[in-house]
C-alpha cells in the first residue's frame, strides 16, 4: 500500500465523470450541431455553392454564445423538432442575409449524426485515458506482486495457489485488448454523414461527393462509401466495445468485493481518516467506491442490451429507432466514466494484504496441495494409482478433520513412497505457483511493448 492519504474530495469531484457530462450536456450537443453547420457552410463556399461572405458569417455565428436560447426554446415549443429551433436561431443570428444559406441542402439527420460522432470521439478520448491509467496501475501491481502467493479459486472454492501479480496481469492484458479495440473501431465509427434526405445526395448536385469529403476532413472524420442513415452498425459497434469494457470492469469490481470480504481480507480499497463506513456500525470500513463501480456497471448493462434495437431502421429513416441512440449512447459513456472514475481511485492505492493471503493458503490444512502430491507420487507409483491413494487419504482426512500431512502419512503406500521431509516441501503452498511469476513478466513485457498504456 502506498503512502498517499485518502482525500474525500476525490470521490465527490469525480473529474472524469464531470468531463463526460461536459461532452453530453445541452451546450455541448448544440455546439456540436453548430460545428457541423459551420463546416458545411465553409466548404460550400469553397465549392461556390453559397457566397463566401455568407459562409464566413454563418461560421462566425455558429457559436453557442451567439445563439438566442429563448428563441430556440420558443421554436422548440412550436415545432416539436430537435434541430430546427437551433437552425432558425442560427439564421436569426446571422446578419446581411447570410441566414438564408444556413443548413443549405442537408437534412436533420446529417447534422445530428455527424455531431453525435464528434461527441463520441471526445468521449472515447476520456475513456481511453482512464483505461490507460487503470492499466498502468495494474501493471505496477503485477510487477510488485509477481511473487506474492495467494489461493486461486475455481467454482468459488479454493483450488491451487497463484500469485496476486498473475491475477492483476490478466486484468491488465484484458484492458489492453480493449484499448486495441478502441483503436480499431475508430476508422469505422468516427465517420460523418452528409447525404441529404434519404442518403442519395440529391439536393447537392454534382459536387456532392467532393463536398462530403471536404466537410468530414474539416471535422477530422472519415467519409463512408455510402449512406449509413439506415445502417447503424457503426453505433452498434461503438456500444458493443463500450459494453465489453464495462463487462471487464464489472468482473474486476466484483472480484475486488469478494477479496475484500472479512473472511478473505486479501485486499482493501483506500480508506482515510474521517471516512465513515456505516452510520450505525462504527467499525465498518466498507468498500463503498468499489461497490459503486459495480452498481453503476450493472445498471449500464440495460443499455447494452438495447443496442441491437438501434439497427432495425424501417426503410431509409426510422425516427422511433433513431432517437433511442440519443439516450443509449450518451448514457453508456456517462455511466462508464463513473465506473472508471471509481476503479481509478481504488487501484491508485490498493491495500494488498499479503498476510491474509498467506493465511488463506493454509485454510484447508494442506488439502489444496493434493494435486501437487499426486503428481509427485505418480513418478513412483503411476498416475492413476497415485490419484487413488491420495484421494483415499484426502477423503479420510477430511472426514476426520485432520491435517492433510497427517492423513497422507497415515496411508501406508504414500508413506513408503515419500519421506516426511519431501512431503513437507510438497505441502508448502508458497512454492506451488507454477510459472505464475514468469507468465506475469511475459504479460507485462508484451503489453509494454505494444505501447498503448
Amino acid at each position: 500500500m502506498g503512502t498517499s492519504v485518502f482525500d474525500s474530495e476525490l470521490l465527490m469531484n469525480a473529474w472524469s465523470t464531470a468531463e463526460m457530462r461536459d461532452v453530453f450536456n445541452d451546450r455541448a450537443r448544440m455546439q456540436a450541431w453548430l460545428d457541423v453547420e459551420a463546416a458545411l457552410a465553409l466548404v460550400q463556399a469553397e465549392l461556390d455553392i453559397i457566397p463566401v461572405e455568407a459562409a464566413k458569417e454563418i461560421a462566425a455565428k455558429s457559436n453557442y454564445d451567439a445563439i438566442d436560447l429563448d428563441l430556440v426554446l420558443e421554436h422548440l415549443r412550436v415545432t416539436k423538432h430537435p434541430l430546427v429551433p437551433t437552425v432558425r436561431a442560427l439564421e436569426h443570428a446571422c446578419e446581411g442575409g447570410a441566414g438564408e444559406y444556413v443548413h443549405f441542402g442537408v437534412t436533420t439527420q446529417d447534422i445530428m449524426d455527424t455531431a453525435l460522432v464528434l461527441q463520441l470521439r471526445s468521449a472515447t478520448e476520456i475513456l481511453r485515458r482512464d483505461l490507460k491509467a487503470i492499466a498502468r496501475d495494474l501493471m505496477h501491481l503485477s510487477e510488485e506482486h509477481r511473487n506474492t502467493p495467494m489461493m486461486g479459486r475455481t467454482l468459488s472454492l479454493q483450488a491451487i495457489p497463484v500469485t496476486f501479480g498473475f491475477k492483476t496481469a490478466i486484468w491488465m492484458s484484458e484492458i489492453d485488448r480493449h484499448l486495441e479495440r478502441l483503436d480499431e473501431m475508430e476508422k469505422r465509427v468516427f465517420v460523418g454523414s452528409i447525404v441529404g434526405a434519404v442518403g442519395t445526395k440529391a439536393s447537392f448536385g454534382p459536387k456532392a461527393d467532393q463536398m462530403e469529403h471536404a466537410i468530414n476532413e474539416r471535422l477530422g472524420l472519415g467519409t463512408p462509401n455510402i449512406s449509413w442513415q439506415a445502417a447503424r452498425d457503426r453505433f452498434y459497434e461503438f456500444g458493443s466495445v463500450m459494453g465489453g469494457i464495462n463487462a471487464t470492469l464489472n468482473k474486476i469490481g466484483n472480484q475486488l468485493l469478494l477479496l475484500a470480504h472479512n473472511e478473505f481480507d486479501e485486499i482493501a480499497e483506500p480508506f482515510g481518516k474521517g471516512q465513515v463506513g456505516s452510520s450505525t456500525m462504527p467499525h465498518k470500513r466498507n468498500p463503498a467506491v468499489t461497490e459503486n463501480s459495480v452498481t453503476v456497471s450493472n445498471t449500464l448493462k440495460s443499455n447494452i442490451n438495447m443496442l441491437s434495437d438501434i439497427t432495425k431502421h424501417e426503410h431509409e429513416r426510422d425516427g422511433a429507432v433513431w432517437k433511442m441512440e440519443w439516450k443509449i449512447l450518451p448514457e453508456i459513456c456517462l455511466m462508464l466514466s463513473v465506473v472508471l472514475d471509481n476503479l481509478k481511485f481504488v487501484f491508485s492505492d490498493l491495500d494488498v494484504r499479503k498476510e491474509s493471503m498467506l493465511a488463506n493458503l493454509n485454510l484447508l490444512k494442506g488439502y489444496a496441495l493434493a494435486e501437487r502430491v499426486m503428481f509427485a507420487l505418480s513418478d513412483k507409483m503411476g498416475k492413476q494409482t497415485a490419484h487413488e491413494e491420495v484421494y483415499e487419504a484426502a477423503m479420510r482426512g477430511l472426514e476426520s478433520d485432520i491435517l492433510f500431512r497427517d492423513a497422507l502419512l497415515a496411508n501406508e503406500a504414500i508413506r513408503a513412497a515419500v519421506s516426511e521431509k519431501e512431503l513437507d516441501a510438497l505441502l508448502d503452498p508458497t512454492t506451488y505457483v507454477g510459472a505464475a511469476p514468469e507468465l506475469t513478466d511475459n504479460a507485462v513485457a508484451s503489453v509494454r511493448s505494444k505501447g498503448r498504456i
